[in-house]
């Protein structure tokens, strides 16, 4: 296997143990390796997912393709769907020698086509498979292996319920529980449908971390500022957002403030002009520049002159033989007001 796409900007530096204080959800068709290379801009210690990977989709398709990133990502986690044991282990191998800091099992999504595989929130009611899975996982390699699930599912949603999943799952050995704070309704809703409406129960993913106080618990779902997730961190160990901070990604600009009361606060602006050199190298590869531009839409979100800058960049970044200049136009757009 090819080692990772390496680049000669250093917005990060790799290390051995994530500190999950705060991290980026994992979001399908979303949080690619151009989307995290720009949230890495924006914050040096927030924890990167990428996309779910399935197990099939690393041992029979393009492995390296799936495993690309940018050194400068780190520290990355890679998620995993799966729910073969041996097929789980054999894919947390590729992601070690890969170099990734972590591999997460994906037990919360919630589609009707992961779910025919066994994949996602329907593991839930399968907790000894889970941790099954998770201990192999773990035995082939030296990074962490966390989990990633909801509050229940379908009819088995009770704190009970949640409870004797977890006491199950961390037999393991697993340590790191990120909780997504709703259950998932597998027959009925679709994947978006499931993102809004079971309603939020933060405090039951308080009461785990209070039931299980030797686990590192994360907690996600509808979590949208800053504040928000610093009252969280008054009862867990470390706060995942979504698709805030999607789109509206500098909601993460004092993120690193969590980690370092003294770190830097950068501007929009100086955003953009970190992502220039990353641009140009990646359309010199071949890259075609609305994959990455579309990431940067909602940069500025809420200030004058960001419709126009999303505008702008829609209208052109699709276009024959578009390049960095595009982006220094939308910019200008802003700059006007």
């Amino acid at each position: 296997m090819n080692t990772p796409a390496k680049t000669s900007h250093s917005p990060a530096t790799p290390r051995n143990t994530p500190d999950r204080r705060f991290s980026v959800a994992p979001m399908m068709e979303w949080t690619d390796r151009h989307c995290r290379y720009f949230h890495r801009i924006i914050s040096q210690n927030a924890v990167l997912y990428t996309e779910m990977v399935t197990t099939g989709a690393l041992i029979h398709g393009d492995r390296e393709r799936f495993l690309q990133y940018n050194q400068q990502e780190h520290p990355l986690a890679l998620q995993l769907g799966g729910s073969n044991p041996d097929d789980l282990t054999t894919c947390t191998q590729m992601a070690e020698e890969s170099g990734y800091d972590e591999v997460n099992l994906n037990v919360g999504c919630p589609s009707d086509r992961v779910q025919n595989n066994m994949i996602g929130a329907c593991l839930m009611a399968h907790p000894g498979l889970v941790a099954e899975c998770l201990e192999k996982m773990q035995s082939a390699v030296s990074i962490p292996v966390t989990v990633k699930h909801r509050l229940g599912i379908d009819d088995m949603d009770s704190y009970e319920e949640l409870h004797q999943f977890v006491s199950i799952v961390r037999e393991s050995g697993c340590k790191t529980f990120i909780i997504h704070a709703r259950k998932a309704i597998l027959q009925g809703l679709s994947p978006k449908e499931n993102r809004d409406i079971p309603p939020l129960n933060y405090d039951w993913v308080y009461q785990i971390k209070q039931a299980f106080p030797d686990l590192e618990v994360l907690i996600n779902g509808g979590i949208k500022t800053l504040d928000e997730s610093k009252a969280h961190l008054q009862h867990v160990d470390g706060v995942m957002i979504g698709r805030e901070a999607y789109h509206n990604p500098y909601m993460m600009a004092e993120v690193d403030k969590l980690y370092n009361p003294d770190a830097a606060v950068k501007t929009r602006i100086e955003i953009i002009e970190q992502m220039y050199p990353y641009i140009e190298e990646q359309l010199s590869q071949g890259c075609y520049l609305g994959h990455i531009i579309r990431h940067l839409l909602g940069l500025f979100h809420g200030q004058p002159g960001g419709r126009q800058f999303r505008r702008y960049l829609s209208e052109n970044a699709h276009k024959a033989g578009a390049d960095v200049d595009v982006l220094k136009h939308a910019v200008a757009k802003v700059a006007a007001f």
